[in-house]
């Protein structure tokens, strides 16, 4: 039976990282003590829910956690420092801390650990997130104890809610660029300047040009979906970041005047 472990003390335990290509111990202590911790758990590195989805979000809104006042964010799951480390250089996770919990040590002591053997995956984490004050977790975010792998609750966007509703919601934004392209370049800096957090996806590798036919219906490099609806290029982007500014203002506007 999953419980919620809110107002609790997280496991004691150390985890064995990989570093630099070298092994370092890393302590819950280290993680956790004197700082304000996002972690999210989830049921192993490269499986496509937590490669698609849950890591690439949290390193996507990392950015504004740290303006909300969170100093870590953390990736954990059971795999090993190999595995992990790899994983987190083919997502290019560099918000994100990963860590291994090799042994299940920290999940087994969340009351976490659960039977994936139908998978040959032997035991894993359950899905879930946390906050985590100076060791102590303060909110949990736990997925329904359901038949497969729920993705529902312990998602980055649910977390921002609670930590920074003023925050939330952000936008889901995706650009697929290829490199050497001015006018990626040009989009990017349009989504920065509008305070927009995106994932950009590289597409300069054999194949990715037809990858994009087949995902947006274009030819032509960047192309933006926000929110899963596509924009286009450079030039659509700039056109509809001026509309949306443009509602917002007059939105303020009415809101000012019926205050008045």
């Amino acid at each position: 039976m999953i419980q919620n472990r809110e107002g609790q003390k997280v496991p004691e335990v150390t985890f064995r990282t990989r570093d630099g290509g070298q092994w370092r111990d890393v302590s819950s202590r280290e993680l956790f003590a004197g700082k304000k911790v996002v972690v999210f758990a989830l049921p192993g590195a490269f499986t496509p829910t937590c490669s698609t989805s849950h890591l690439p979000r949290y390193e996507e809104l990392a950015p504004v956690f740290k303006k909300a006042g969170v100093d870590d964010i953390v990736c954990l799951s059971v795999n090993d420092g190999f595995v992990m480390d790899a994983w987190k250089a083919d997502q290019k996770a560099e918000s994100v801390r990963v860590v291994p919990d090799g042994n299940a040590e920290f999940t087994r002591g969340m009351g976490m650990l659960v039977d994936k053997c139908n998978l040959g995956f032997g035991d894993r984490s359950w899905r879930y997130s946390m906050l985590v004050d100076d060791g102590v977790i303060t909110k949990m975010f736990v997925e329904r104890e359901v038949e497969g792998d729920p993705y529902e609750v312990s998602d980055a966007d649910t977390m921002l809610a609670y930590v920074a509703p003023e925050r939330a919601k952000q936008p889901n934004v995706v650009v697929f660029t290829k490199t050497g392209c001015p006018h990626c370049a040009r989009a990017k800096q349009a989504l920065t300047a509008a305070g927009m957090t995106y994932r950009e996806i590289e597409i300069s590798g054999v194949g990715g040009m037809d990858a994009l036919r087949a995902v947006s219906g274009a030819g032509t490099v960047p192309q933006i979906f926000i929110d899963g609806v596509r924009i286009g290029g450079a030039d659509e982007l700039e056109r509809h970041l001026a509309v949306t500014a443009q509602s917002s203002a007059a939105c303020a506007t009415g809101q000012q005047n019926r205050a008045a």
